[in-house]
């Protein structure tokens, strides 16, 4: 079992950068794949990156391919979601969640993680 809590979120104007962090306790970090989800109101749950426990290899959705890095630090049970590039319909409560890395790679369903931390809020002003 693994406990995530998100931060970093908040308000900035279209065309800036946030930088998102998720620690975890509990478990083997080095274990997990991790991903981060995005959810505007009315909207589905939508997949945004993800990265594989101990490769490193990361995968990033169309959306925010290019404006958007994952990434992970093992030693330090946390992983980061830096963007920039920052556009309005970027708004959205952004979650992290994990699940036992036992294939070896990137998982990019919501159906597929097993832990969920409570989300951060990210708005974007126009």
């Amino acid at each position: 079992q693994v406990h995530l809590v998100e931060s970093g979120g908040g308000l900035v104007q279209a065309g800036g950068s946030l930088r998102l962090s998720c620690a975890a306790s509990g478990g083997t970090f080095s274990k997990y794949a991790m991903g981060w989800f995005r959810q505007a109101p009315g909207k589905e749950r939508e997949f945004v990156a993800a990265t594989i426990g101990r490769s490193g290899a990361t995968y990033a959705a169309d959306s925010v391919k290019g404006r958007f890095t994952i990434s992970r630090d093992n030693a330090k049970n946390t992983m980061a979601l830096q963007m920039i590039s920052l556009k309005p319909e970027d708004t959205a409560v952004y979650v992290c969640a994990a699940r036992e890395d036992s294939t070896g790679r990137v998982y990019a369903l919501d159906r597929e993680y097993d832990y969920w931390g409570q989300g951060t809020q990210v708005t974007v002003s126009s």
